[in-house]
């Protein structure tokens, strides 16, 4: 009997090998793949959506634009294409969320240094204030890579129509004039289509994560 068992034991090792390999697969098939929503205006709550836009259900994109990073390099549209980024609004001179914001960034930053396909992109909403020598101080400080990271002034009315009608992430109306001010914690998860697949808070660890997460699961769509 105990011979039986030592002339078996190599091909019980190999049947068992192969049963976990099965089992693995017949899971993976039958568990449900995670696929991240495609936002559309009309999915959004209507105080994020500018009203010009707000029941658009279908081919919703972020618009071309044309801004100036923190080294004086125009970045446009193009320096993102066939890119996965990470989007916000924030102003150097921020002493409430941004800071917060930033620093979140920044571990996003870390995240994706060795990713080719990830970037992030940081708009300034205080642009008058936020020239480029201020965004290049802002940058050196906070470690920003400039291969990874931009952030980007320009038209004021350009950014914040970028904010309301593109990114879909901001509650108050406006058009981008002085009395103008946009504050809001969201980051966007764009795809390489220029759609909106996330809203996540930027100041919470939590979100953070699982915007970590939805990357991953972009990049195997």
């Amino acid at each position: 009997m105990l011979s039986f068992f030592k002339d078996y034991k190599y091909f019980g090792i190999v049947l068992l090998i192969l049963s976990v390999i099965i089992v693995t697969i017949i899971f993976n098939i039958l568990t449900p793949k995670k696929v991240l929503p495609i936002y559309q205006p009309s999915m959004v709550n209507f105080e994020m959506v500018d009203s010009t836009v707000q029941y658009q259900s279908k081919y919703h994109k972020i618009a071309d634009f044309s801004l100036i990073n923190q080294n004086g390099d125009t970045i446009t549209q193009e320096d993102y294409k066939d890119k996965i980024y990470v989007a916000d609004f924030f102003f150097t001179t921020c002493q409430t969320i941004c800071p917060i914001m930033t620093d979140h960034m920044v571990q996003i930053q870390e995240k994706i240094m060795t990713d080719d396909e990830i970037m992030l992109l940081s708009h300034s909403v205080t642009p008058e204030i936020d020239s480029v020598a201020q965004l290049k101080r802002y940058a050196v400080e906070k470690g920003v890579i400039d291969s990874k990271w931009n952030l980007v002034t320009g038209d004021k009315k350009q950014i914040y129509e970028l904010a309301r009608k593109s990114y879909l992430a901001v509650k108050t109306d406006g058009n981008g004039d002085a009395y103008d001010m946009i504050h809001t914690e969201n980051f966007m998860l764009i795809d390489k289509k220029r759609q909106i697949r996330g809203f996540y808070d930027g100041t919470k660890p939590e979100d953070i994560e699982q915007l970590l997460e939805d990357i991953k699961i972009l990049e195997r769509d």
